[in-house]
């Protein structure tokens, strides 16, 4: 079999038996669709584009390997429809950004790059008082791989780790020999130190603003090497000022590059690099050899590393279930944004007659719970096995009645604050929610819904409509439902786009009207 390299890879040493790989690091795109129907596999990193043309001319294409995290330039959906098996390496790199994490905590509690500045400047200053880790607390935010790798080395430098991760269980907590805060509030209180490790999702966008900077203790470090805008970074300026933070410490910002005027550029309080997590001679390495074995392994039959999309399932069963399948990644995405509280299991109903076993929906369901809280995507070969290192069970039963519908799923997330359920269908081919914790409510799952309890009076939807609408949110579709009159009724919103926090916040603020609000993203 051929293998195509695109783009800028250090592939390694390693040669592979029955695999011819030609390094085309760099090629034009012209002669790249004039050669690529040649090949079997395609690597690339980010310069190249496999968009529907390209896997249109690349008519004996079986795989797709993409060096590093992103995939955002490959058409996914064109590959999948293809049979094209898509995958990344995502893993290369954790250990990279793990350290990086750790050397701005230290570059900032010691003044580093202050001294370093100011030695180049012909200042001789050795006043300056620092801060030591040792014994320090530290507070880690999102306990995933990198997370996890920055708690085991902050714990060998002798801080007191804390961790807060609704979607991981207390084992691996204690299997790393830290402490997990039941709140992010409690973690915030307790943390010297803080480092976030998650994804940016609307939930974590500026999920560190100027209410929880100011829970730190007075004198704290806070870092990011995950994502630029999980941080408020005009929050952090401030705290900066006040003297409450004793210095930052960031590899990311929103937006890259930072502009000039940016209130956290020079400043000695300060220590920035350029988002360079991934950037090591070692995590370069292991990338390109991860990707080649990854891309071989692929082309052998073996799925089990990196796929970012669906060949555990055989194109019959892709072509049958496909709107179920849809559909199942609708509702597990949905209910966890719609859940609160520490996930504990996922139980998915499946009512009806389906065009086949619908199993594979199941997978769907865990995977499209999952995807919102991971930074690497789960697929259909992982997220059984990602459910169960985090502690979720999954069961699933069928049910004896149809539920008025041809067939019916429907998922209900049991968490440590209580449960919450979501029900679908599959009507003219197009996924439909059919009802949220009980009220009978048919939407279209599309971009943002708003989905309120409320008191059953009249005017209330109207007040929030209005709301919406004085922040130019503008509102494509609404559903109503209730149990009884006059008590507590549920409405969902689809919008065309997903209002600010500030937006949700003033919602939040009208008790006599709004109960419970909940934002989903899809």
């Amino acid at each position: 079999m051929k293998i195509l390299v695109t783009d800028k890879v250090q592939l390694g040493d390693a040669t592979f038996e029955g695999m011819d790989v030609h390094d085309r690091a760099g090629i034009e795109r012209d002669e790249l669709l004039s050669i690529v129907g040649e090949y079997d596999g395609l690597i690339t990193r980010s310069r190249t584009q496999v968009d529907a043309a390209l896997l249109d001319a690349a008519v004996n294409l079986k795989v797709v390997g993409r060096g590093g995290v992103g995939v955002d330039n490959i058409d996914l959906e064109a590959a999948s429809r293809k049979g094209i098996v898509v995958l990344n390496a995502p893993e290369a790199n954790n250990v990279s950004a793990a350290e990086l994490a750790l050397a701005l905590m230290l570059a900032a509690a010691r003044g580093v790059a202050r001294s370093d500045r100011q030695v180049r400047d012909g200042v001789w200053d050795r006043k300056y008082l620092g801060r030591e880790l040792k014994h320090a607390r530290l507070g880690i935010i999102g306990l995933g791989r990198i997370g996890s790798i920055v708690a085991k080395r902050a714990v060998a430098m002798g801080m007191d780790v804390m961790a807060y991760d609704p979607y991981i269980s207390s084992q691996r907590a204690d299997d790393l020999k830290i402490g997990m805060a039941d709140s992010l509030d409690v973690l915030l209180a307790r943390s010297d130190f803080l480092t976030v490790h998650t994804p940016l999702t609307q939930e974590t966008h500026g999920m560190i603003g100027e209410r929880e900077l100011a829970l730190l203790p007075q004198g704290a470090v806070a870092v990011n090497a995950a994502r630029g805008g999980i941080y408020n970074e005009q929050a952090l300026a401030r705290k900066l000022d006040e003297g409450h933070l004793f210095a930052v410490g960031l590899d990311v910002f929103d937006p890259e590059p930072p502009p000039a005027d940016h209130p956290l550029l020079g400043r000695d309080d300060v220590v920035v690099t350029a988002h360079l997590g991934a950037n090591t001679v070692e995590a370069q390495a292991r990338v390109g050899a991860d990707i080649l074995r990854r891309t071989v392994d692929a082309l052998r039959g073996d799925f089990s590393s990196g796929v970012v999309n669906a060949p555990a399932l055989s194109s019959d069963v892709m072509r049958d279930l496909a709107p179920h399948l849809q559909l199942g990644e609708i509702l597990g995405a949905t209910a966890v944004q719609l859940a609160s509280g520490r996930a504990q299991q996922v139980d998915i109903e499946f009512a009806g007659e389906f065009p086949r076993d619908p199993d594979p929906v199941a997978i769907a369901v865990v995977k499209g719970f999952l995807e919102p809280i991971l930074t690497e995507p789960p697929n259909y070969v992982n997220a059984p096995s990602i459910a169960q290192d985090r502690d979720i069970r999954v069961s699933k039963t069928t049910a004896s009645r149809s539920r008025g519908y041809t067939s019916h799923v429907q998922v209900t997330v049991r968490t440590d604050q209580g449960e919450t359920t979501v029900g679908g269908t599959v009507l003219g081919g197009t996924p439909r929610i059919t009802d949220v914790d009980g009220y009978r409510i048919e939407i279209k799952p599309e971009g943002a819904m708003l989905v309120c309890t409320n008191v059953d009076r009249p005017g209330a939807i109207g007040e929030v409509g209005t709301l919406l609408g004085q922040h130019q949110v503008n509102v494509n579709g609404m559903q109503l439902s209730r149990v009884e009159e006059g008590g507590l009724a549920m409405f969902a919103l689809t919008l065309d786009q997903a209002p600010s926090e500030t937006v949700l916040d003033e919602l939040r603020n009208k008790p006599d009207v709004i109960r419970s609000l909940r934002l989903v993203v899809l």
